[in-house]
């Protein structure tokens, strides 16, 4: 209770040793959660809208589930070395099947009645993605962006096995800091992925009213 109680104190005394760490660790998290971004997003839209690969955006999420980012790491030691390489591949591949499988599932589970709907007005396969099939999917889609974000930072304290730096310095160096500052730096992991969750929670508040409106037209339209 004494060196939980100290976590506290050493927060105080060592803010500005925390801000650069957190810096650190944001960087390591944030490049494998963009470029999951960047290909899982359209994969999983492309898939979803075209109504195929539902076994491959299952199966990828099934398999980053079961790769621990730490084992993942170790593996990589021998072919990439050490440094932010290991640690950002490690970490894309817990980021990517989320992202890939909610993209997936957000424009796969759309009314299908309300598609066909749009394709009777007249729109094109194209159209009917951007207009009917994104907005209605976008809050699922934020969901699992959500979920990538508060794995890929919560899971990022392992980059200080492969020298790249973060929270991850202070968690595993309990001789250095110790077990006050161990406990510190997982309080402040814990408090960056709430605070980084509750933004992805903000942006999906954001895009939910629009989505919901235009499920209130297209439902009048497709009745």
């Amino acid at each position: 209770m004494n060196e939980f109680l100290g976590a506290f104190p050493f927060i105080a005394e060592n803010f500005g040793l925390l801000m650069e760490k957190t810096g650190e660790h944001l960087v390591i998290s944030l490049i494998p959660i963009l470029v999951a971004i960047l290909l899982g997003v359209p994969l999983g839209v492309w898939l979803g809208h075209i109504h195929r690969g539902e076994f491959l955006a299952v199966s990828l999420t099934n398999i980053g589930r079961a790769l621990p980012s730490l084992a993942l790491i170790a593996i990589l030691l021998g072919l990439v070395g050490i440094g932010l390489l290991n640690v950002v591949i490690a970490l894309f591949v817990l980021a990517f099947p989320p992202i890939l499988s909610y993209s997936f599932q957000a424009v796969n589970s759309v009314d299908r009645n309300l598609t066909r709907a749009a394709r009777g007005m007249g729109l094109t396969p194209l159209q009917v993605l951007l207009r009917v099939e994104l907005p209605l999917g976008l809050p699922t889609m934020i969901s699992g962006v959500r979920t990538a974000v508060v794995l890929t930072v919560s899971s990022a304290t392992v980059a200080a096995i492969a020298g790249s730096g973060g929270l991850g310095d202070i968690i595993l160096n309990q001789v250095a800091y110790g077990m006050s500052g161990v406990i510190a730096g997982a309080i402040w992991v814990a408090l960056l992925s709430i605070i980084l969750d509750q933004l992805a929670a903000f942006l999906l508040r954001r895009a939910t009213p629009r989505g919901a409106r235009f499920v209130q037209q297209s439902a009048v339209v497709a009745a």
